[in-house]
């Protein structure tokens, strides 16, 4: 009978060890190419050269991303998931490092691709480079405080001088 119990509590215990590792799975899964927790994205293209670029600051999932190499900038910047609001598009700055191990930051302004109706031309004009392996995307801009947020913080600090004032009164009786 103990041995009995022994094995149950033994089978009991693997099972829940092992249950939490169903999802687990070796090789890429095809089906789900995107991952949306972590630093890393994997939007690669299995019939294509890959390519690992990062983009960092003011975009909704900064972090690592593997894309295909025919990806341009606007799609880098919509794997990432877009601008936040505080983000500062007319400065945006592409960090490189050349064939000659020397490095080099290409400054662009990404507001006037976005808004001209003749995209090519704008791209001619400006020069905006392609994407190449090891390229880091920067996405400067700082956070911006709108009338809600100045309106919340005022009146967390009229509030709190009004309990004080509350406080000593009482305290004075």
């Amino acid at each position: 009978m103990k041995n009995l119990t022994f094995l149950f509590l033994f089978i009991f215990l693997a099972k829940v060890n092992f249950a939490q590792k169903d999802d687990m799975q070796i090789g890429s899964n095809l089906s789900r190419l995107i991952q949306n927790q972590g630093a890393l994205f994997d939007y690669s293209d299995p019939e294509s050269v890959n390519i690992r670029v990062a983009v960092w600051g003011q975009v909704k999932y900064p972090g690592k991303y593997i894309v295909p190499s025919y990806t341009n900038l606007n799609d880098l910047i919509s794997y990432s998931g877009g601008p936040t609001q505080d983000a500062n598009l007319d400065d945006l700055r592409l960090f490189r490092i050349e064939k000659d191990s020397s490095q080099s930051i290409l400054k662009f302004n990404y507001n006037d691709l976005l808004w001209n109706k003749n995209v090519e031309e704008k791209i001619r004009l400006q020069n905006i480079p392609d994407i190449r392996a090891g390229d880091i995307l920067l996405v400067p801009g700082e956070p911006r405080l709108f009338f809600r947020d100045y309106l919340s913080l005022s009146l967390a600090v009229i509030s709190t001088l009004a309990s004080l004032a509350i406080l000593l009164i009482n305290l004075k009786k």
